[in-house]
């Protein structure tokens, strides 16, 4: 025979106090003892009372008569605690049936703030419990420790309590209570056919007979049960109603996704403005009110996390002397935030230790490697690498941690920890063995770079010199990248965490920092994304240097320099280009020396420095072809070849471009392919085979669209307006002109937006809109000026001219000569257009 489970003291004086609706803190005031005292007691650690302790306690309570004569001689350990349940139930009833406490949920906090969306989904399926039909409604509300799941799911009793007149039941079931195990299922039977007012010792032995016990006291009620901080599913399934019209709340840090029939209501972070809200209220301080920066900003520090935000709140309001923007600007700066997130006995980091605590030794290993992670989040690949196991064991590993609320999934095979809990993971690693972590953190640094090289051979773009093995070792498992759109679709996901690694690696690890860097450049070029590919090639340099790489210097300079010269920062490019220049020269790397030469020679170009720009790209054909370097080769044909079309010399500049075109058509070299028809038809738009120009530049367009390049499209979209203009499709050359502009704007292009912007202008002047021409011109000459294009300059000057010949000749001459000395002083064909147009209006 099974023995009865006997009450402990604990259980006795959490039930009193429940039915008597008092907090801890409330009990131990009202006894004028200390909370601590309380909750020691109720945990067990303390088993006994004082007598002195036990008759406070008794007086706060409100117990008289045998009951608090029973009481306190359970709370000194001198008798059990069932008697004095027996003598309430005596004392309540002469039938030998205990008095049902059926009111015992905790007191609502006054201070809850928002959760109308989760309320709303509540209210939603309670008709659920009481339409007196199906099953018994069951919601399973479950969150990250500080969540706050127990005060959301009292305040939804509260709210639904009326609907529910046969008892509202609360049960704590202490997964996570400090220093107490977990309630049994068969004495959490015990403790609510106590509290329904089943006497003692009709309470059964066993499991089984207690909840067939239980589902007949409560069958045809309508009751609303609370369990709270429940293990999992086991623990709660025997504590459940059989039937109908009632409804169980039932709290969790983990998912019970094996509780059949349950609706499951996750919780998340408040909302910012919730969290502020709750903050402002908690805190009652006059600095601290909903839209301040310094309440947005401890909100915001606070993870959004209820307790967190709690506790802080208490802090302040204890010490009203201290200002809340400096108790801001102090937490933003710390390097513990959990270490201030404390009251009295309580802290944020407490409660994750008691998470933590639930794992296996496996889970635990992969929390703590997770806090190693430099970026925002991860994914299965990345994370079988930091735990050095295989993709399926990685990801059962991940799942776990999801459903104990220890990592969210945002997106799917994407997983994120909270800021907080990320901290507490740090924490973690910097306390184990150095080593591991150190280990853990290469592979994961070699996964990245590995991942993002083979990533980056997908990606066509500007060519530059040839990139290098990357460090470290292979990763054992890696997503199969097949093609540009799988490459494309990896990089754009992992961009935050590469960027990260870059950041990460590079005093510790400088190869990676340097391998990652080069690797997605390409992409972020491409993808417009300019200022964080330059961010990232200044901190490859900068590891290069420290780790003494020449060739990682000279690399790192040549990329820095291509997308200064394409953000129109053009003496920054000039410096930087030139170092690259001279690196390559003493590395005795002629390819790479061709690259920044011909990238020079595009700045040169576009600040009108004509001959320069020769210069540099016959000095890059000639390296090229010394090296043997087909591709180096080709695209120094074409930059060649564009500086010829930009003097005019056009039947070299074709053949220049015929030429490049073949070469990387048997390299196989999309974007330089894309490129080199977008200059072709230029040169057939000015030698007049307009009917060539437009099927190049579609051709062109067509290959950028389908390698993604947005930068190439505006070229192309560009070039076609141009020459649709001059077939008289005015229609179709709006359109295109438009596009081109918004591609421009939109990627920062200053130097391609202020091209576009002229040949909106001359299209305008075509269709005889000189107001919406002069508008285009003027600003394509503001950013030209900036910029230092003198030709784009020009063409600006000669296009607001030709918008004032009608309504101001004087002073359309004044902008036509200015345009003319800058196409003379440049040696741009365009000046005889311009000298043409002087003569036929006789200025």
């Amino acid at each position: 025979m099974v023995a009865e489970p006997r009450l402990s003291f604990a259980d006795l004086l959490r039930q009193l106090r429940a039915a008597a609706r008092l907090t801890q803190e409330e009990l131990a005031e009202a006894a004028g003892i200390s909370p601590r005292s309380v909750s020691d007691l109720e945990r067990g650690i303390n088993r006994t009372a004082r007598k002195d302790t036990a008759l406070l306690l008794a007086d706060a309570l409100r117990l008289t008569g045998p009951v608090r004569a029973a009481f306190v001689a359970a709370a000194r350990g001198r008798a059990p605690a069932e008697e004095v349940l027996a003598a309430r139930s005596g004392a309540a009833a002469g039938d030998g049936s205990a008095a049902a406490a059926t009111r015992t949920l905790p007191r609502d906090i006054g201070s809850f703030t928002g959760r109308e969306a989760d309320l709303a989904r509540l209210l939603e399926t309670l008709a659920d419990a009481t339409d007196g039909g199906g099953t018994v409604a069951i919601h399973a509300i479950d969150g990250m420790a500080g969540i706050g799941k127990t005060t959301f799911a009292v305040h939804a009793a509260h709210e639904f309590a009326g609907t529910f007149p046969d008892g509202q039941f609360f049960l704590p079931l202490h997964a996570h209570t400090p220093g107490q195990r977990p309630v049994d299922p068969a004495d959490a039977l015990a403790s609510l056919l106590l509290t329904a007012g089943v006497a003692p010792q009709h309470i059964p032995p066993g499991l089984e007979a207690r909840a067939a016990r239980w589902r007949d006291q409560v069958a045809g009620k309508r009751i609303l049960l609370l369990l709270d901080d429940a293990t999992g599913h086991d623990q709660v399934r025997p504590l459940l109603p059989g039937t109908p019209g009632s409804l169980v709340l039932i709290t969790s840090r983990r998912r019970l996704t094996a509780l059949e029939d349950t609706t499951v209501l996750s919780l998340d972070t408040l909302a910012p403005a919730d969290a502020e809200a709750l903050l402002a209220r908690l805190a009652r301080r006059p600095d601290l009110v909903c839209g301040a920066d310094a309440t947005r900003e401890i909100a915001r520090l606070c993870g959004y996390l209820p307790l967190a935000i709690g506790m802080l709140a208490g802090r302040l309001r204890q010490h009203p002397a201290r200002n809340a923007a400096a108790q801001a600007a102090e937490l933003a700066a710390t390097r513990d935030r959990l270490a201030v997130m404390r009251a009295e006995n309580l802290s944020v980091a407490a409660a994750f230790d008691l998470s933590y605590q639930d794992l296996t030794a496996e889970q635990q290993r992969l929390f703590g490697r997770l806090g190693l992670v430099p970026g925002p989040d991860i994914d299965v690949y990345a994370a079988a690498a930091l735990d050095e196991t295989g993709v399926e064991t990685a990801r059962t590993r991940l799942d776990e941690l999801y459903d104990h609320h220890l990592i969210t999934e945002p997106a799917p095979g994407r997983y994120l920890m909270h800021d907080l809990l990320r901290e507490y993971s740090r924490a973690l690693a910097a306390e184990g063995d150095q080593a591991d972590s150190r280990a853990a953190t290469a592979r994961l640094m070699d996964y990245y770079a590995h991942v993002a090289a083979a990533a980056g051979q997908h990606i066509a773009t500007w060519t530059t010199a040839g990139g290098r093995q990357p460090p470290g070792r292979p990763p054992g498992s890696a997503p199969q990248l097949s093609n540009s759109d799988d490459a494309a679709g990896w990089l754009d996901a992992e961009r935050p965490n590469l960027h990260a690694a870059v950041g990460f690696a590079a005093e510790a690890m400088p190869g990676h920092a340097i391998a990652i860097a080069t690797a997605i450049g390409g992409f972020l070029r491409s993808r417009g994304h300019w200022e964080r590919a330059a961010a990232q090639y200044q901190t490859a340099l900068n590891a290069a240097r420290l780790a003494g790489d020449l060739p990682g210097q000279a690399g790192a300079l040549d990329e820095l320099g291509l997308l200064q010269q394409l953000t129109g920062d053009y003496p920054a490019a000039t410096g930087t280009l030139d170092q690259a220049v001279r690196l390559y020269q003493d590395l005795a790397d002629k390819p790479g020396q061709a690259y920044a030469l011909n990238h020079l020679g595009l700045v040169q170009q576009e600040t009108g420095d004509y001959p320069a720009a020769m210069a540099s790209h016959e000095l890059a054909l000639a390296l090229a072809r010394d090296a043997g370097d087909p591709l180096a080769e080709a695209v120094s044909l074409t930059d060649l070849a564009l500086v010829q079309q930009l003097i005019g010399d056009f039947a070299p500049s074709a053949a220049g471009y015929q030429r490049a075109l073949a070469l990387f058509r048997t390299i196989g070299s999309e974007f330089d392919e894309a490129d080199v028809l977008c200059e072709l038809g230029g040169v057939q738009r000015q030698t007049g085979d307009y009917a060539a120009a437009v099927a190049s530049q579609r051709e062109a367009l067509e290959l950028f669209r389908r390698i993604g390049d947005r930068l190439g499209q505006g070229w192309a979209l560009d070039e076609l307006a141009l020459v649709q203009q001059l077939t008289g499709d005015y229609e179709a050359a709006a359109a295109a002109v438009a596009q081109a502009i918004e591609l421009f704007r939109d990627l920062g292009s200053r130097h391609g937006l202020a091209m576009a912007l002229n040949t909106g202008g001359e299209l305008a002047a075509r269709t005889s809109a000189a107001e919406e021409a002069w508008r285009y011109h003027s600003e394509a000459l503001a950013i030209a000026r900036e910029l230092g294009a003198r030709p784009v300059e020009a063409r600006a000057l000669a296009g607001i001219g030709r918008s004032l010949l009608h309504r101001d000749p004087a002073e359309a001459a004044g902008y036509l000569r200015d345009a003319l000395a800058i196409f003379w002083q440049v040696g741009s064909p365009a000046a005889q257009g311009v000298r043409d147009t002087l003569d036929e209006y006789g200025l």
